[in-house]
């Protein structure tokens, strides 16, 4: 179980990986849209997607023409969102001062 874990934490450590599956967490989008979401490339979110993918974190389904990308495993949402929450807190409290 930890080796897996760490796998996942391991994909989610990339920054632009972990701006996909938050942007795909608010609602599933094809690669274009989500290129546009995150403000990448192109090639590079479709590539960052193929990992996911793979990772078994992000899944597609075909509609018409275009593949349309969603969060496979809910807990991998709700993980993401509150390590963002818990970190905007964070960032939004004014710094402790020194006893």
């Amino acid at each position: 179980m930890l080796a897996e874990a760490a796998a996942a934490f391991g994909l989610l450590a990339s920054p632009a990986r972990l701006h996909i599956v938050w942007a795909l967490a608010q609602g599933e989008s094809d690669v274009t849209g989500l290129a546009e979401r995150v403000g990448g490339a192109l090639p590079a979110v479709s590539q960052h997607l193929t990992k996911l993918k793979l990772a078994g974190l992000v899944r597609s389904r075909r509609e018409g023409r275009r593949q349309v990308y969603f969060v496979d495993d809910p807990d991998v949402v709700t993980v993401v969102r509150l390590t963002l929450g818990q970190l905007t807190d964070r960032a939004a409290r004014p710094p402790a001062r020194p006893a």
